[in-house]
């Protein structure tokens, strides 16, 4: 039992909960409780873990003194490439509309269409009482408070020590803390499941079949067309790239754990040739602020749920939720399913059904496989454009053994 992963054993609930919800639909309804404990569970990680990884992570190698040059090159890099990523993943949804017809509760989610204004979200972005946020689970004032709090803490440098590093570890205890939640994810997305094809019927599948198919289709063309892009304006050498990359890109895709791959990527991008300095900062670094595939997926699944609530989002209320995602979805890359902390949190900002994220859970590994190991594909092709933004020629023959490895001049 215990060689079982976890990953298996979601799989093996889902397929439970597909066949109790087929077999004797009214009692897989009775199971709604289990899916919500599960969901309250979640809900329950974002106000502290968002806070304690914003504020240690600013603190900690946020300063400008700290960054310098290759941050500030990093940071405008990973912003430009996760806003294309976003949108890519925004037309894609709108483009295909996998969630019409799923017919999620939206007593209130039909909040979001009368409530959200450009005007008024801009407002409610920024916090009267971070106890409030807290409690009322406003992901987006907790990132600005945070975001604030640790450029003070950054500011007044020593003094802040002890609070900083009990940020540190309150993220450490936040992180060991979604692990126990996760052990109950079996339970909790058995129980979604099941709930969702008793009240729904089978037909339900097809729309979360349209939402994998999306999301495969959209991640296909981000590393075609958009990483294919960098590739040519930095003049990155793709063959030696793609031998540097193809172990750790396995890894990551095979395990769902971009974090399992890091010290493989961290050593294949200096023998490709990117120097140490800007690898151990930019590789790392990325792993917060630059998660192209997690982006992408979490504009998709958003407005998907949206749409399987019966919300129509206007453009303007898109772009604030884009907003939202791009800041909320900093900070939190070592969690697993970190993905899940980020949108519950958003569709809780927008008053859409936290039903949505049950409902998404059911596939979600199939769908980690994929985004995680485009996470690893775009960071490790940051650290080569930084390093080319930086001046640094990179070889262009086959990738040497290990015990050949190169340090290319600074």
């Amino acid at each position: 039992m215990k060689k079982i992963s976890l990953t298996s054993w979601i799989f093996i609930a889902m397929a439970t909960g597909i066949v109790l919800g087929i077999a004797v639909p009214d009692f897989a309804k009775e199971l709604a409780p289990v899916s919500s404990v599960f969901l309250r569970l979640i809900k329950s990680i974002i106000a502290p873990l968002v806070f304690a990884t914003l504020v240690y992570g600013i603190a900690g190698t946020g300063s400008a003194k700290t960054m310098g040059r290759i941050g500030l090159k990093s940071i405008l890099y990973f912003e430009v490439v996760t806003t294309i990523a976003l949108f890519l993943g925004l037309a894609a949804v709108n483009l295909v509309k996998p969630g019409i017809g799923v017919n999620l509760p939206h007593e209130t989610a039909q909040l979001a269409a009368n409530k959200v204004t450009l005007s008024g979200m801009l407002e409610h972005t920024f916090p009267s009482s971070i106890i409030e946020a807290m409690s009322k689970g406003e992901v987006l004032q907790i990132v600005i408070f945070a975001f604030i709090f640790g450029t003070a803490c950054t500011t007044i440098g020593t003094k802040a020590k002890s609070v900083v590093d009990w940020c540190k570890s309150l993220s450490d205890i936040m992180f060991e803390y979604t692990k126990f939640i996760m052990y109950f994810a079996p339970f909790g997305v058995g129980a979604a499941m099941a709930v969702t094809i008793g009240s729904k019927g089978i037909g339900v599948l097809f729309n979360l079949g349209q939402l994998i198919a999306t999301l495969f289709a959209s991640l296909l063309i981000f590393v075609v067309v958009v990483l294919g892009a960098v590739m040519v304006i930095f003049k990155i050498p793709m063959r030696r790239f793609i031998q540097a990359v193809k172990d750790p890109y396995i890894l990551a895709f095979s395990t769902a754990s971009s974090e399992a791959a890091l010290p493989q990527a961290m050593e294949n991008m200096e023998r490709f040739g990117v120097p140490k300095h800007i690898v151990s900062f930019v590789l790392p670094t990325g792993y917060s602020f630059n998660l192209d595939g997690s982006t992408l997926y979490l504009s998709l699944a958003s407005v998907f749920i949206a749409q399987a609530a019966g919300v129509e989002m206007s453009f303007g209320t898109q772009l604030m939720m884009m907003l939202t995602l791009m800041l909320t979805s900093k900070g939190v890359a070592a969690v697993p399913r970190a993905s899940m902390v980020v949108l519950s949190g958003t569709l809780a900002t927008f008053d859409l059904p936290l039903e949505g994220v049950a409902l998404v859970m059911g596939v979600d590994t199939i769908m980690d496989m994929a985004r995680t190991s485009v996470n690893l594909l775009g960071n490790c092709l940051a650290t080569a454009a930084v390093a080319k933004w930086e001046g640094v020629e990179l070889p262009t023959g086959d990738l040497e053994p290990i015990e050949a490895a190169i340090e290319a001049p600074v």
